[in-house]
């Protein structure tokens, strides 16, 4: 399959060079193509009318989010570029050119330690590196320093402060449970992790998953299975005690809350005013 890449300025066209396994809806490709071409028409926000237009048709288009991203940030639109090339960094972590652009957009914003952040991603092996070298000497340093020092501030937060029984230092969390070892789950609604809490205080990544998008809610049965209302993704996942990430009801409009009571899980659907009720196997 060809893909037709802006770079900066100008069209472009590559071999696919993604690994992210999906199979691009025939829509979503025409609405891509009429993209490209009204680029080259010089027809720039009609443009990112249709690369938009192609991520709502098939949220996990790699191309058209980077022909978006492309697009804006040459529009010196910097902030709205760099959300939309977080989007394919969270579908596709590997995705080096988009964590290099995150960098670069991150330092024209004026935050440095961002742009450090992702810069210490990138692997030496990577063929955006000689790049990321680059951007570094401009950041006044160099990548080693910049991975050891982010290697130090991921082992400082490992452990999360508690002032008064509270945990500190979560990104934006919404729902929560406990399993019956005493870790707590906490729903990262900004970055789409779900987190473990150990009883000494020990914060894990528990799910770091593509299909994660919006968590809420959060239940746990008793065979330590967890649900998630996947508020944004209108559907709730189940997480088996093997960790196995599955949806097990799709098309819940808007799902909020979770709740067991035996073998009932209840969910409360904020987009269509309901709650659900769903016998469990």
């Amino acid at each position: 399959m060809m893909k037709k890449l802006l770079s900066s300025l100008f069209i472009m066209l590559a071999l696919s060079s993604s690994s992210f396994a999906t199979e691009i809806g025939t829509d979503a490709k025409l609405i891509y193509n009429e993209g490209v071409e009204l680029y080259k028409l010089g027809e720039y926000e009609r443009s990112m009318q249709a690369f938009r237009k192609a991520t709502e048709l098939d949220p996990n288009y790699i191309d058209a989010y980077y022909n978006l991203g492309t697009v804006l940030e040459s529009l010196n639109q910097y902030r709205e570029a760099l959300t939309v090339f977080k989007q394919i960094i969270v579908r596709k972590p590997d995705d080096y050119e988009a964590v290099y652009k995150a960098a670069v957009l991150s330092m024209r914003l004026g935050e440095n330690d961002k742009a450090k952040s992702y810069l210490a991603i990138i692997p030496n092996s990577a063929s955006i590196a000689s790049k990321a070298k680059e951007l570094a000497n401009k950041l006044q340093t160099d990548m080693q320093t910049i991975k050891a020092e982010e290697k130090a501030k991921q082992e400082e937060q490992t452990k999360i402060p508690q002032s008064n029984n509270v945990y500190n230092n979560l990104s934006s969390p919404t729902g929560l449970t406990t399993d019956s070892k005493g870790n707590l789950y906490v729903a990262g609604f900004s970055d789409n992790t779900i987190y473990k809490i150990t009883p000494d205080g020990q914060k894990i990544v528990f799910l770091k998953d593509v299909r994660v998008n919006g968590p809420i809610g959060l239940a746990m049965d008793e065979k330590e299975n967890l649900y998630i209302a996947n508020y944004n993704n209108n559907n709730v996942l189940k997480v088996s005690s093997t960790s196995d990430v599955s949806v097990l009801i799709g098309n819940v409009q808007k799902p909020y809350s979770v709740h067991i009571d035996g073998n009932i899980l209840y969910i409360s659907s904020q987009g269509s005013n309901a709650v659900i009720k769903y016998i469990l196997q």
